[in-house]
């Protein structure tokens, strides 16, 4: 099928992504179609294609070539598309309420066609508005127990998991997390960007050797460890929600790698929230609390009912596994509350703090928490550890 005029990459445009949308045959012949560009993000297109009379809508979402944050200066592949859509399959197939639907994409434009989600809220925008989403962390809790499991040593054969290795490797995207989350931010790098009045702060940062070590070591597990299929950039800008339902959106970013980073992201972005209004504190405690607990809870239960691996098959194995999560979880939490307050790409969270001094004090607080995190990470042993 020839989706657009040229057969050579090109980005889109309202009028040709309604093109698209007209030749996939998403929408009932002779629609009138409606479409506007909402992408906030800083990689993708995004549009929206709806049509008033049915009630339909279908967002296409397309990979650009480039950084949008930066521009063209910071190329970049556009095969993280193809590894968008294959992962969305496979989480979709694995946890299939928590996935919006692919109906189409195509590597050559690097395009996926998917379920429009506009009903819910990005999760960050609403926490900061103050809505609650009750069902999120337990939601988000299932969907990575589940994630985690049915994509590791545990949850599939040996020679199916080495496949999905393959699969998806990601080496430019994966170049962008090792460099503005586990390098740029412990050093005075060129990328990193803060206010002027925590320079102190950084160079502190900068300038301590202990936190330096753990940082790398946490890397190392980045680097190396192939536990399982990871969304890669699991923050609450890539959780759709409402009171009743949760999407999880974005997993360009995906690879094999430690699975305490995606859960270290998810406990991170929620303590975000509590940094920037220290009144939620109990409030986001629970939510973390619940997460884990639905997260612990699932994945044993799935341990315990489908591992696929005899020699791990026992309690004290269990018990070893999910203690080492939970620690890599508080260091690589400890490392995206760090690269978010000093490095290249910060949260709606804190720099929306309208007050200046609460504002820098709020980053104060973010910095030392993950200084904490990072530091004392393999010494955690209960989820009370990580949030007392």
């Amino acid at each position: 099928m020839v989706l657009l005029q040229n057969t050579t990459y090109e980005p889109l445009t309202e009028s040709s992504a309604a093109a698209l949308a007209i030749r996939l045959r998403l929408f009932p012949e002779g629609s009138v179609l409606t479409v506007s560009e909402i992408g906030d993000g800083n990689l993708n297109l995004v549009f929206r294609i709806s049509d008033h009379e049915s009630g339909q809508s279908v967002i296409i979402k397309q990979a650009l070539p480039y950084a949008k944050v930066v521009g063209e200066s910071w190329p970049l592949t556009l095969k993280r598309a193809t590894i968008e859509a294959n992962a969305l399959s496979v989480f979709k197939k694995l946890a299939p309420n928590y996935v919006p639907e692919v109906f189409f994409s195509d590597e050559i434009f690097a395009i996926t066609v998917m379920e429009d989600l506009s009903h819910l809220t990005i999760a960050r925008t609403g926490l900061i508005q103050g809505e609650d989403f009750p069902l999120l962390p337990k939601h988000i809790g299932e969907y990575l127990a589940k994630t985690l499991f049915f994509t590791s040593d545990y949850g599939l054969k040996p020679a199916e998991k080495k496949e999905l290795v393959g699969k998806f490797i990601n080496p430019e995207l994966c170049k962008i997390t090792e460099d503005l989350i586990f390098t740029d931010p412990f050093f005075d790098a060129p990328t990193n960007d803060f206010e002027e009045g925590l320079r102190k702060d950084a160079e502190k940062l900068w300038a301590d050797e202990e936190l330096k070590l753990e940082a790398a070591l946490l890397k190392k597990s980045f680097l190396t460890e192939t536990e399982s299929l990871l969304h890669g950039d699991l923050h609450t800008g890539s959780i759709f929600a409402n009171n009743d339902e949760t999407k999880v959106i974005d997993p360009e970013f995906a690879f094999y790698g430690p699975a305490g980073f995606d859960l270290g992201q998810v406990v991170a972005n929620l303590l975000f929230q509590q940094i920037a209004n220290p009144e939620k504190q109990r409030k986001t405690s629970s939510q973390i609390r619940v997460f884990w607990k639905t997260f612990s809870q699932e994945y044993s239960k799935l341990w315990k009912e489908q591992n696929t691996d005899p020699l791990s098959s026992n309690d004290r194995f269990l018990a070893y596994l999910l203690e080492k999560y939970l620690q890599d979880a508080a260091g690589f939490a400890g490392c995206e509350l760090i690269r978010r307050t000093v490095g290249l790409s910060h949260v709606a969270d804190l720099d929306g703090i309208q007050d200046k001094v609460k504002r820098l004090d709020a980053k104060r607080t973010a910095l030392q928490l993950g200084s904490k995190f990072i530091k004392n990470h393999r010494t955690i042993k209960s989820i009370e550890d990580l949030i007392g």
